[in-house]
């Protein structure tokens, strides 16, 4: 409950690398999100060149945090894997994956922010020629990661009014 109650989009890092086993750990906990007919439609690409980083922040207006960020994890969806055609639920499984991530980076003492990327066909064509996706993959969300170096206070988040028991 703790990483779920004060997780924060984290903008601001330190310098400080982020070790592989960390981010081998936040990978395992993408992987762990449940999928429709357990099909794991998620590829992840872990980037850390510096260029690469950069190139992310001219396709994305709203990434300028990964000009600091030491690494970016690009959760992707594999089309060859949709068991529902015309109802997909790629995106709804590589989202899940994508909050795992953000959980796990803050139980860690990482600083984390989701970038949304689908379903803007801009920022999907983009990142799709900056990291040479295959045709049938799709980048569906982009996660900045890093140490903090920004603290944001948790206070809650719960709202009665938007609770409805049994009907609207």
């Amino acid at each position: 409950m703790e990483a779920i109650l004060n997780r924060r989009s984290i903008r601001k890092y330190t310098d400080q690398a982020i070790p592989e086993e960390l981010i081998t750990e936040l990978l395992e906990a993408g992987m762990c999100a449940p999928s429709a007919g357990n099909e794991r439609p998620w590829h992840f690409v872990v980037i850390t060149e510096r260029n690469l980083l950069n190139g992310i922040t001219e396709i994305h207006t709203h990434a300028q945090m990964l000009k600091q960020a030491p690494v970016a994890i690009i959760v992707c969806a594999d089309r060859t894997c949709d068991k529902y055609p015309g109802s997909s639920y790629m995106v709804q499984d590589c989202a899940a994956a994508t909050e795992n991530i953000l959980l796990a980076a803050r139980d860690k003492g990482l600083g984390a922010c989701w970038l949304g990327v689908y379903p803007r066909d801009d920022r999907m064509k983009g990142l799709t020629r900056l990291l040479g996706l295959p045709e049938h993959v799709i980048p569906v969300s982009a996660i900045a990661l890093g140490f903090p170096a920004e603290v944001k206070s948790a206070g809650s988040r719960y709202d009665a009014a938007r609770v409805h028991r049994n009907h609207w």
